[in-house]
Parts: structure tokens; sequence; C-alpha cells
């Protein structure tokens, strides 16, 4: 699982070319049954500070709320994707690392499989300020753009979309893009969004919904684009979060 953490040589090279800005690191680990209290515990206690002393910025760590979805999800941070491809590779050769992994795996694996989106800001992104409000649950959605339609889903969210989500209730936290030379790197929107409760979350975007304004953007923008601008069905993926109690976002 661990080959996820660097980056092909193509690819790097590809993200190298482009790099302006913080890269950051969305996280999905599938923890092995009856393993996330052990993966919890091994975060909290040295993942964590093996990742800032290797350069890398804890963001946020998160459960889903759905207690049957065994997935540590969170996001770090670099100065830049050479940055992160340097931090990557000490962290792994960590003389502590390899002692502490070897520990806690000795009754097997903790992750059975790790999924990894590179991402930068997007233009019309908040300032990524992790705090610790508390009282929340955070929204993270997934976006698959139709082909050749990210540009303008883009410009929906950045005139409108933020807009009417906050006029409804809902805190807009972070818009990121994935970065060059991953699958669907031209199709992908991520973001997160915060809410009261799952309750409110749901409240919030039934009216969304129905609001004239939004209805009359969507019409608009897909009449423009030549059809949806997400894909129908699948285009969306939504899972509410809880912070970890070691998560620097709350």
């Amino acid at each position: 699982m661990w080959a996820t953490m660097i980056l092909t040589l193509g690819m790097y090279a590809s993200l190298a070319q482009t790099d302006s800005g913080p890269v950051y690191e969305l996280r999905i680990y599938h923890a092995a049954p009856g393993k996330m209290e052990a993966l919890l515990a091994r975060f909290r206690q040295h993942t964590t500070k093996l990742f800032e002393k290797h350069g890398m910025t804890n963001i946020g760590y998160w459960l889903p709320v759905d207690s049957q979805d065994q997935r540590l999800i969170y996001i770090v941070a670099f100065p830049s994707a050479e940055a992160r491809e340097k931090a990557w590779k000490e962290f792994s050769a960590d003389p502590e690392w390899q002692r502490v992994r070897a520990e806690t795996e000795k009754q097997g694996r903790l992750v059975e499989k790790v999924e990894s989106y590179l991402m930068r800001a997007t233009d019309y992104s908040p300032a990524i300020k992790p705090d610790k409000s508390g009282g929340r649950v955070f929204e993270l959605r997934i976006y698959t753009a139709e082909p050749g339609r990210l540009g303008p889903l883009h410009e929906r969210f950045r005139n409108h979309t933020m807009k009417l989500f906050a006029k409804h209730g809902m805190v807009n936290l972070a818009y990121w893009s994935l970065l060059p030379g991953q699958k669907e790197a031209d199709r992908k929107l991520i973001y997160l969004l915060a809410h009261k409760s799952v309750e409110s979350a749901k409240a919030s975007f039934a009216a969304f919904s129905k609001d004239p304004e939004w209805l009359r953007v969507r019409k608009e923008s897909e009449e423009k684009a030549g059809g949806p601008l997400v894909v129908p069905k699948t285009g969306v993926v939504s899972i509410f979060l809880k912070p970890t109690d070691f998560s620097p976002w709350q």
C-alpha cells in the first residue's frame, strides 16, 4: 500500500511543471477488519508527529458519521509537489516509522487499501485554515464532471453555488482541483462543507435544491454547456464526517 505514497516519475514531472503553490493530499484509508482503533492509536501516538517531523502539515482527520464505514479520511499539506515527494520518501525511510509500523502490524496489516488525491485549492476557495470550532459535522463531496465540463462547473460554483450554499446555512470550507497526471484530473472537483448536524445538512440541501435562483442558474449553465455539468446519478459522492480527537480541524 505504501507504494501509493510515491509518485511515478512521469506523474511527478507533470506536477513539478505546474508547481505554483501548496499541494494538498486527500488520503482515504480502508481499515482492515477490526483494526480501526489500532490505526487511530498509531496516528494519534506516532504518525501525525512523524508527518510534522518530515515537513507535512496536518490539516484534518475524520471518520465517517456512519460507524459501519471503516475508513479514516485525512488531508495533509505540502509547500510544493517537490516537497511532497521528499517528505514521503523521508517518512517511509525513517527508522522510527519502520519500528512503529512493525510493532503495530505484528498481528496483521492495519490498512487494506489506500486512496490518494493530490490537489490544489481553486481560485475561489476560502483560505484553508483549520480551526477548533467544534460542534459541527463536516461533509466531503467529490464531483465528477461530464467530459469537457469541469470549467463550467467551476464557473457555476465561483459565481453562484457557493453563495447559495451560504444562503442556506452551509459553511464553505475548501474547494480543490486535482493536479495533472491523475485519473480524471480534468473532471474532478473536491470540496469540504460544514453543517450544524447531518439533519441540518439535509434540510439545507433540500431548501437549496428548490431555490428559484439555483433552478435558474442550473438551467442556464446546462443549456450553455449543452447538458448536465455533473455525471447524472453517479457524479456526486457525499460523505458526512466527524473529526477524530487528534484532528487539527474540529
